[in-house]
C-alpha cells in the first residue's frame, strides 16, 4: 500500500528515489529555501572529528569497570528488585555496566538508524536547501556513528545487539517513503528520547570520556531537532482533520510501543544470559518492584526521556484532545504546556558549541601557522 504522502511546503517535497531526472532539471537550481540556512552555516560552529584526540581522546581516561559503574548503580532497574538478592558485588557491578552497555548500543543503533535516514533524505527531497541540509545532517550523524563506536570499543569491545523493538521502528522510519513519517519518527520520536538520555548521562555518569562525547554530540543534534520543527510549523497546522488524526495516531502508537517496550526485560536477553537470569523472571522482578504510579513519578523528571518524547510531540502541534488521554495518564500535560520550547539540554548544547568553537579556532590558527612556514 502506498504510504501517504503529506508535504504542504514545497522545501519538503520529495521526487521517487528513482528518479534521478528530477534532480537535475534545470530550473529547479534556483529554486532553494533559505529556510535552513542558518542551521547549515553553523555547522562550523560545532565541528567536531571522533577520530582526532583534541576533541576526545577515548584511551586517555582508562574506566575500570571491574571496579567502577559507567553510571550510578540506581539507573540499573534491576539492582533495585530481588534480582540483586542473586548476585555478588562483582556480578552486581557488571551487571549495571551491562546495563549502560546496552543503552549506549541502543544509542549507537539510532545514530545509525539517523544516518541512513538522513542519507534516504538526500535523494528524494527536491529543494536544493532541503537536500543540503539533510547531507549536513548525515555528515554530522556519521560522526556519531563514530564516537559511540569508538567509545563501546575502548570500553567494552563490541556493542551489543539492537533490541527488537528499536530495531522495528527504525526500519518502518528509514525504509518509510512518507517524509511525515520520517521527520515525525526520526526528528522528534528517535531525537526525543535521545536529547532525554544525553540529558540525564552527561550530568549522572562518572566516566569523564562519555560525558564529553555526549555534550559534543548534542551540540549537533540539537540543531536537527529544529529540522523537525521548522516542518511541524510549516506542516501541522495545514494538515486537515483526516491528515492530522493519521500522523497523531501513528506517533501515539509509537510512542506506547516505545515506552512499554523499548528496555523492558525481553529487549535485554543477551545480558542476562551470563548471569544466569531467565528474562521472564527479572521482567516478574521488575513488576513487582515497581508500579504504574513509580512510572508516572521518574516522568516527573525534565530530562526523563519520556517526558522530554511528550513535550517534543505536544509542542509540535501533534497531540490533540484526540491523544491527549494517552499522554496525560503519565505527564501533566498542562505543565507541559506552560513550559517554554527550548529542546532539553539545550544548555549543555550551547556550552558544548562554546568549547568546539575554542578547539576549532586553535586548529584553525595552527594550520594557517603551518602554511606560512
Amino acid at each position: 500500500m502506498t504510504e501517504r504522502l503529506i508535504n504542504y511546503d514545497p522545501i519538503y517535497n520529495v521526487v521517487n528515489r528513482d528518479d534521478f531526472d528530477s534532480l537535475i532539471e534545470v530550473d529547479r537550481y534556483a529554486d532553494r529555501t533559505d529556510a535552513f540556512n542558518s542551521i547549515i552555516s553553523a555547522t562550523e560552529d560545532h565541528f567536531w572529528d571522533p577520530t582526532d584526540a583534541r576533541y576526545i581522546d577515548f584511551e586517555k581516561e582508562p574506566f575500570d569497570l571491574a571496579e567502577q559503574t559507567i553510571m550510578p548503580r540506581e539507573f540499573c532497574i534491576e539492582l533495585q528488585t530481588s534480582v540483586a538478592d542473586k548476585l555478588d558485588e562483582s556480578q552486581k557491578i557488571r551487571l549495571a555496566n551491562q546495563n549502560s552497555r546496552f543503552m549506549l548500543s541502543s544509542i549507537l543503533h539510532g545514530e545509525q538508524g539517523a544516518l541512513s535516514l538522513s542519507a534516504s533524505l538526500t535523494s528524494v527531497l527536491r529543494d536544493p536547501g532541503a537536500q543540503e541540509y539533510a547531507a549536513n545532517q548525515t555528515r554530522e550523524e556519521a560522526r556519531h556513528v563514530t564516537g559511540f563506536s569508538n567509545y563501546i570499543g575502548s570500553r567494552w569491545g563490541t556493542p551489543l545487539r539492537s533490541g527488537e523493538t528499536l530495531q522495528a521502528l527504525l526500519g518502518e522510519i528509514v525504509r518509510s517513503g512518507a517524509v511525515y513519517k520520517k521527520l515525525v519518527g526520526m526528528q522528534m520520536l528517535v531525537e526525543g528520547l535521545a536529547m532525554g538520555a544525553f540529558s540525564t548521562i552527561q550530568k549522572q555518569t562518572n566516566d569523564p570520556t562519555l560525558r564529553r562525547l555526549i555534550q559534543f554530540t548534542m551540540a549537533d543534534e540539537a540543531a536537527h531537532h529544529k529540522f523537525g520543527k521548522i516542518w511541524a510549523d510549516r506542516t501541522i497546522p495545514k494538515l486537515n482533520p483526516e491528515e492530522h488524526e493519521h500522523v497523531e495516531l501513528w506517533a501515539a502508537e509509537s510512542f506506547q510501543i516505545l515506552l512499554f517496550n523499548l528496555v523492558n526485560a525481553e529487549q535485554k536477553q543477551e545480558i542476562y544470559h551470563e548471569f544466569d537470569l531467565d528474562w521472564e523472571w527479572v521482567r516478574s522482578a521488575v513488576l513487582e518492584a515497581f508500579s504504574e504510579e513509580d512510572r508516572r513519578q521518574s516522568m516527573t523528571e525534565g530530562t526523563n526521556i519520556f517526558r522530554v518524547l511528550i513535550k517534543t510531540l505536544l509542542k509540535a502541534g501533534i497531540i490533540t484532545d484526540r491523544t491527549r488521554h494517552v499522554y496525560a495518564q503519565w505527564v501533566d500535560m498542562d505543565e507541559l504546556a506552560g513550559e517554554s520550547d527550548e529542546v532539553a539540554g539545550s544548555q549543555v548544547a550551547d556550552a558544548a558549541t562554546e568549547t568546539l568553537r575554542e578547539i576549532n579556532s586553535g586548529r584553525i590558527k595552527m594550520g594557517r601557522h603551518y602554511r606560512v612556514n
